[in-house]
């Protein structure tokens, strides 16, 4: 039995036309980290709301060791809650805040004392007991969340973009130091946020949120490498997309033929979760990473090449960014010129380009996706 179920959730707010959470069924398993990953607005933080308390649903179960919680106040779930705003409070000490959980719940004085240092001995803040959170930096007031979240051992840890504040370096050192505490200390973590980064940096499992549904629930792996449906392949890394026809093929992973606007005929993989017809219009989807850049068609060692002329190169230290505008391959009078790019390493750039001249891109079967 799972840890957490969430089974036909359902949430509206009052005055709202459309559900923040629209029939939600979803398992969190005992010491997992799970992320709820997506746009502002796609049900995510709501979500996480419900399962802390501090929202009810309108409709549906959701159930704590198989137990219904709709009903449980927020401090009687035995979950500990880290938002983005940190919430500590400003007139008491990094100890005092810690201890706040332990002290509403009556623990007697010298067990609060040894579990406050515990805590902060697990986030290395054992030497800023006395200081006030306003002598703290970013990271170290997020940590200090953290540990006024562990330290009543909670069964659960709920975490709302708590990282968001942050500057870039100091994100993804607390992205480490939080990887660490859920490996050491195997507690469950449900944690809330719109950065695909972070999401494939902490997660054993990610659910896709889209419009108060999940698109899909999958490892970061998964995701990344068998997206079930072009707003996943969008939303988790770049992509690269095109409109198509499908001109031959089958489902499940083998390879098919689509058909531009031009009349080019190129090959993917066929996405195993959707039904297909011949003629079906399509998105194609190559990820920038499995793009090869050329000066012409000839050069490349691929069986699909797209022709374009060179917009701009942008050097990004590991790579490069080679951005390509392709030749006539959207149908319709008001189509846009359509902008692919790759990531070239520097030692596979091809010498000598330049903005403005005509290049190939090419890409292999297997690292397109057709849906």
């Amino acid at each position: 039995m799972a840890l957490i179920e969430f089974e036909h959730v359902f949430k509206r707010y009052p005055g709202s036309s459309n559900a923040a959470v629209d029939d939600l069924n979803l398992h969190i398993e005992a010491g997992e980290f799970l992320t709820l990953l997506g746009p502002s607005g796609s049900g995510k933080t709501t979500t996480l709301m419900l399962l802390a308390g501090f929202e009810a649903p309108s409709a549906g179960a959701i159930r704590l060791d198989g137990k219904s919680i709709e009903s449980l106040p927020p401090h009687q779930r035995n979950m500990g809650v880290v938002f983005q705003s940190y919430s500590l409070f400003p007139h008491m000490t990094v100890a005092e805040n810690v201890a706040f959980p332990l002290s509403v719940r009556k623990v007697d004085k010298s067990v609060i004392a040894e579990k406050v240092t515990a805590a902060l001995g697990k986030v290395h803040l054992e030497n800023f007991t006395h200081r006030k959170p306003n002598q703290l930096s970013g990271g170290q007031q997020q940590r200090v969340a953290l540990a006024r979240a562990l330290v009543f051992e909670p069964r659960l840890v709920l975490m709302d973009e708590p990282l968001s504040a942050l500057d870039k370096k100091l994100r993804e050192e607390m992205q480490l130091e939080i990887r660490r505490l859920h490996r050491e200390l195997g507690v469950t973590m449900v944690f809330v946020t719109h950065d695909q980064s972070e999401a494939m940096t902490l997660s054993d499992r990610v659910a896709v949120f889209n419009q108060g549904r999940i698109e899909q629930l999958a490892t970061p792996q998964a995701l990344y490498d068998a997206p079930a449906n072009p707003f996943v392949a969008n939303f988790l890394g770049d992509n690269n997309m095109l409109n198509c026809t499908l001109a031959h093929g089958a489902p499940g992973g083998a390879a098919g033929g689509v058909r531009t606007a031009s009349g080019q005929l190129l090959q993917a993989r066929i996405c195993a979760t959707t039904a297909f017809e011949n003629e079906a219009t399509v998105k194609l989807c190559v990820r920038p990473e499995f793009l090869q850049v050329a000066a012409e068609c000839a050069a490349l060692a691929t069986p699909n090449c797209l022709n374009g002329s060179l917009v701009d190169l942008i050097h990004q230290g590991d790579h490069w960014r080679v951005v390509v505008r392709l030749a006539s391959l959207e149908s319709g009078p008001h189509s846009a010129p359509l902008q692919w790019f790759a990531k070239v390493s520097p030692g596979a750039l091809p010498p000598g380009l330049v903005v403005g001249q005509n290049v190939s891109l090419g890409f292999r079967p297997e690292d397109a996706w057709v849906f």
